[in-house]
């Protein structure tokens, strides 16, 4: 089939490569000149292991191409598949504008009866929306469908290629043929449901993420203080046959990079207003988890009284292994407070390609992890890179012998305690009196 990928990041530039992979004539569309620019040299915006290779072999073989120009991009093509990574602000509301500006101004160009597929983080709602638009421009002969976004960075590419099942939401038979025939070479695992329910769906999955998470971490505060350890008691809560071994339940560090907190964010919104619907529940998760993001900040103030002057080693600065971004990165975060709370700052990410501009004169960099932390009195595992295990364990000794480790997620734990290390973790009964 003939495809247009519009939007060109994390989300657009692996559905491209994955579709174009499979057999698809794939053209990529964006109006940042400089990600075309990269695209079309096959370099993908930010790091995803393997993107490279796969947009390299379907520029190779024809199958794929980029652009800014929406008439090459748009004429002629089966299917509009919308992939923007809705941006996310500050207080993780999304800026649905933004994509929804976008779809708008594509529509005019597309063939009667094309079909436009929407990936993009969009609240419940905005399907619906679109398509009255594009009625109200007397393009009624389009069709509208939902398959919302389940990538996850660093492993992006199986989770296209193998999905466990594929959620899509239809209006009518016509798109539901051509979607089928778009995802066979993939998949024949769809749900098909409403596009409503598909909104929700997504929604839907990522609350119940969020609120495990936020439930985990909040037992593992009462571990800290009780002397109980939340590994132990995660152990007791998976092999609960009501509950199961895949549940998100390891206490650790709060989630971040706004993909969660944004649908919490959607869901309030939908419930809020005039509708008179309260969600103690799902209104207390954003709550729980901002409370949480405090944790490694109360340990080390725990450890030092005050900062100035005091050395912090951090090992891993983006969002999560796999990827190059900061976007939304926790690791980031803590860095500015250590920075506004006066301590000497050292970081090491074997991925990240550029710094925030702010740290300049604040923040030392290393080439090795060890030599960033070598003179810290405080190192925390930020990403957890594989390479750090075996960096931890190449420390000089007893040089870092009063070295204190903060590892939220205990990663690095065996390491850290075979050196004699002071080691704190969430949940962990060893941490009594540092919370």
């Amino acid at each position: 089939m003939k495809v247009c990928v519009q939007g060109l990041w994390h989300l657009g530039s692996v559905t491209a490569a994955c579709l174009a992979s499979v057999g698809h004539d794939v053209v990529g569309l964006d109006d940042n000149s400089e990600a075309i620019a990269g695209l079309t040299k096959g370099a993908a915006p930010l790091l995803e292991a393997g993107l490279d290779d796969l947009l390299a072999a379907g520029l190779g073989s024809g199958k794929l191409g980029f652009t800014t120009d929406p008439t090459a991009a748009l004429t002629g093509v089966d299917i509009l598949w919308i992939a923007y990574d809705t941006p996310v602000d500050d207080d993780d509301r999304a800026d649905v504008r933004y994509v929804s500006s976008r779809i708008e101004a594509s529509l005019p160009y597309l063939i009667p009866g094309a079909v436009v597929l929407i990936s993009s983080q969009m609240p419940v709602g905005s399907v619906a929306a679109l398509e009255a638009y594009s009625r109200s421009i007397g393009r009624d002969d389009l069709h509208f469908a939902c398959s919302p976004e389940n990538l996850r960075l660093g492993g992006a590419l199986k989770v296209f290629l193998s999905p466990d099942r594929i959620v899509v939401g239809v209006r009518d038979a016509i798109a539901k043929e051509r979607l089928t025939a778009l995802l066979s070479p993939v998949t024949d695992k769809i749900e098909w449901m409403s596009v409503e329910s598909a909104e929700m769906t997504k929604h839907a999955i990522n609350a119940f993420l969020a609120t495990s998470v936020t439930f985990a971490n909040e037992i593992a505060a009462i571990c800290e203080l009780v002397g109980a350890d939340a590994k132990e008691v995660e152990r007791g809560l998976k092999t609960e046959a009501r509950i199961g071994p895949r549940a998100y339940l390891s206490p650790g560090g709060p989630f971040a990079g706004g993909t969660l907190a944004r649908d919490i964010e959607f869901l309030r919104e939908a419930s809020g207003g005039e509708t008179g619907l309260t969600t103690p529940l799902l209104s207390s998760v954003k709550v729980s988890n901002d409370e949480h993001k405090s944790w490694t900040r109360r340990k080390i103030s725990r450890l030092a009284d005050a900062l100035s002057g005091v050395t912090v080693a951090v090992w891993g600065l983006t969002y999560k292994v796999g990827t190059s971004t900061l976007r939304r990165s926790q690791s980031v975060e803590l860095c500015d407070w250590l920075i506004a709370q006066g301590a000497t700052v050292q970081v090491h990410d074997p991925a990240a390609t550029e710094l925030p501009e702010r740290w300049t004169g604040s923040v030392h960099r290393h080439n090795d992890a060890v030599e960033a932390a070598r003179g810290a009195r405080i190192l925390v595992i930020g990403t957890e890179w594989p390479e750090y295990r075996s960096r931890i364990e190449a420390l000089p000794m007893p040089e870092c012998k009063e070295l204190a480790v903060i590892d939220a997620n205990r990663f690095v734990q065996a390491q850290a305690k075979a050196l004699g290390l002071t080691y704190i973790a969430v949940g962990s009964p060893h941490t009594e009196g540092m919370s």
